[in-house]
């Protein structure tokens, strides 16, 4: 989908991000715009998630440029969140510490996650697909123009991963925000973006699922075996997806 000047929320123009003698991230570009799905991928220690705190602020690049749009809102999930086990916190108290909201605004964004069982539960007792859907609730709470996911599904088995991917996209077609996340979990990204970005501290590929899965960047950095695989997963993704659709409509 092209966007206009109007539509990009986030812009990278030739970024690079060194410390020391390190290099993590070099000459990156890209877009995010209204209402997209963008996910990046790539190897460990290939500069993802330093790509979206630079993205968010958090960090300054050394090279390049970042781009946000004036006034642009944007809800953040990181990839871990270390909290004492023992602390007695309520997830409604947790979702309070964002910002001052009562009830009757905590519990339909609980809701919207699929998470309204666990207001008043510990946190510390979550599962791990309950502590996912929680940090995403709390993203929320900012009714961001952009999400910013780090690994929202970590932690979870692949049944909620599933769930989780379908929920992202359910709540940017719900709320035309866009979504910026990082992800390990190929099989599911594939199905579940609208724009892959193949990062090993620069832009290898970009473009569609099935255009990056079968340019030549994407086979170098992943293998042939793990194309072979997307491809045969995506066909039968595509199968499932449009039943289980059809069950919905009707």
């Amino acid at each position: 989908m092209k966007q206009s000047a109007n539509d990009t929320l986030l812009e990278f123009s030739g970024v690079g991000l060194s410390v020391g003698r390190r290099e993590i991230l070099k000459e990156v570009s890209l877009k995010v715009g209204r209402g997209e799905v963008v996910t990046l991928i790539g190897p460990n220690g290939a500069g993802k998630t330093t790509l979206l705190r630079v993205g968010l602020g958090l960090l300054r690049p050394t090279e390049g440029e970042v781009y946000l749009r004036p006034d642009l809102r944007t809800g953040y999930m990181p990839q871990r969140l270390q909290l004492d086990p023992t602390l007695p916190l309520t997830v409604r108290r947790f979702l309070g510490l964002a910002g001052s909201r009562g009830s009757e605004e905590l519990l339909p964004i609980l809701r919207e996650v699929g998470a309204e069982r666990v207001l008043d539960s510990p946190f510390g007792n979550l599962s791990g697909g309950e502590l996912q859907r929680v940090l995403l609730a709390r993203a929320l709470l900012r009714e961001p123009d952009l999400l910013v996911l780090d690994e929202p599904v970590q932690g979870v088995d692949v049944q909620g991963q599933a769930e989780l991917f379908q929920l992202i996209t359910r709540i940017r077609d719900r709320r035309g925000c866009a979504v910026f996340m990082v992800s390990h979990d190929l099989h599911l990204v594939m199905a579940s973006t609208d724009r892959v970005v193949c990062l090993n501290r620069h832009v290898c590929c970009t473009g569609s699922p099935e255009a990056v899965t079968a340019d030549p960047g994407f086979v170098e950095l992943f293998g042939p075996l793990v194309v072979q695989n997307l491809a045969l997963y995506a066909h039968d993704s595509e199968h499932r997806h449009n039943k289980k659709q059809e069950d919905f409509d009707g």
